[in-house]
């Protein structure tokens, strides 16, 4: 049965009647039993509310701005906007994007397409070719079943669409497909070649299965990337679209989909999609970037376009991790017991930005995380720096991609400690 929006109500408002329980961690004790909504309603704090450490919260007011942000942001440039929802597999997340604006969610596999049809999400564009029989079947028969569900993704292959081809005969309706070009030779998936792009774009055009919508990429991959590569690159993009365009390959549609855009080049995107010149149909610039829903304290801080054209305005960080310190074996060492299984570490370490204890919140200067274990952050302070057994510890945290996934129920937190929601994540 397809997804729709009345179904995807209730099943977003039904997340608030979860049990709380041993399977969500940090949570209090004393909180089982309840519902995600009882605990919710009573507004409890995160550091005397009964939590236990590690704890992953989520600011309240960092996530307000950011969505809105990022909502008048694309307005601005007339872009559409269709972040990558699998930064966070959150689908309260999803909704409160597409509430921002948001003209559908991005999505990297099967299985989050399928989180998101379940919570209702109507346009998905997958950046991944899918060659998955079983996967495009599933897909073909949400199409089949729901005409208000539209769905796109990459083909980067001609073997590629002989598989989907083979795997979607019978189908109703046809599955939209955008060639995906590479960002450059040694970059990711994508073919490398505009020549190569025309032999699969005629393979589409030559099965009834798939219908040929628009070009895209991701410019995140074009190899030592900078102003200039990015810019050069999504021109070639552009390109493409206009020459398939000039060969009559769009015919019949009602608009050309040109998408790009990560977390770190958007800027450039929405420069370079301001000069699309006019085509024989509306253009739906399509921008993907997901990272800035939570930003970070780390890869994402360092990258962001707002860095480059700070008159935009400016993403937060609204993760902070809180551990508490479990040993402290020397003046120079401690150990806090948040670990790999806490905290993004793919990218960068954690920072430690504040110290609590029963006194009040402190300054962090001279604290630093310099490594993880399984289940314990590796501390090292500088001299005469005061840190207790017991004292809590907070932390921001790099590439939200991975800190989403470790975990499933996530405190939302005012800035004064107050908790009033939770967010549901499913990788």
């Amino acid at each position: 049965m397809a997804a729709d929006s009345g179904t995807g109500a209730e099943r977003l408002a039904a997340l608030a009647d979860e049990r709380v329980d041993h399977r969500f961690k940090g949570l209090p004790p004393d909180a089982d039993g309840l519902t995600v909504g009882e605990l919710a309603a009573q507004r409890r704090n995160l550091f005397s509310g009964g939590f236990t450490t590690p704890v992953l919260a989520l600011s309240a007011e960092r996530l307000d701005h950011n969505l809105r942000l990022m909502e008048t942001y694309s307005v601005r440039h007339g872009l559409t906007f269709a972040p990558h929802g699998k930064t966070s597999m959150a689908p309260q997340l999803f909704q409160r994007q597409i509430e921002h604006g948001a003209w559908g969610i991005t999505l990297a596999v099967p299985h989050q397409v399928r989180v998101a049809r379940a919570f209702g999400v109507q346009r998905v564009f997958l950046a991944n070719e899918v060659v998955d029989a079983a996967a495009l079947k599933w897909v073909s028969s949400q199409l089949d079943a729901d005409p208000g569900f539209r769905f796109v993704c990459y083909v980067d292959s001609v073997r590629g669409v002989e598989l989907m081809d083979s795997a979607l005969r019978g189908a109703v309706r046809p599955v939209d497909v955008v060639v995906e070009l590479a960002a450059g030779e040694g970059a990711r998936t994508g073919v490398r070649t505009e020549a190569e792009c025309a032999a699969v774009a005629d393979a589409v055009a030559g099965v009834d299965t798939l219908r040929l919508v628009g070009v895209a990429g991701y410019e995140g991959e074009v190899p030592d990337a900078d102003s200039e590569r990015v810019r050069g690159w999504l021109r070639r993009l552009v390109a493409l679209a206009v020459d398939f365009d000039k060969d009559g390959r769009f015919d019949g549609l009602e608009e050309i989909v040109v998408s790009a855009g990560g977390s770190a080049w958007f800027d450039a995107v929405a420069d370079v999609f301001a000069g699309i010149p006019e085509l024989s149909l509306p253009v739906l610039k399509l921008l993907r970037s997901g990272a800035y829903v939570s930003h970070d304290d780390g890869h994402y801080r360092k990258i962001t376009p707002f860095n480059r054209v700070p008159e935009e305005g400016a993403l937060q960080p609204a993760f902070r991790l809180w551990a508490q310190v479990v040993s402290r074996p020397s003046a120079e060492q401690a150990f806090a017991n948040a670990g790999k299984r806490d905290a993004a570490y793919d990218l960068d370490l954690p920072e430690v930005q504040v110290l609590r204890s029963d006194t009040g919140e402190r300054s962090a200067d001279g604290v630093a995380v310099t490594g993880l274990s399984d289940q314990h952050a590796w501390i090292r302070t500088d001299e005469g720096v005061e840190l207790q057994v017991g004292d809590w510890v907070g932390m921001g945290l790099s590439h939200p991609c991975t800190s989403f996934d470790k975990w499933e129920l996530i405190p939302v937190v005012e800035q004064d400690g107050t908790v009033v929601d939770y967010i549901r994540t499913y990788f």
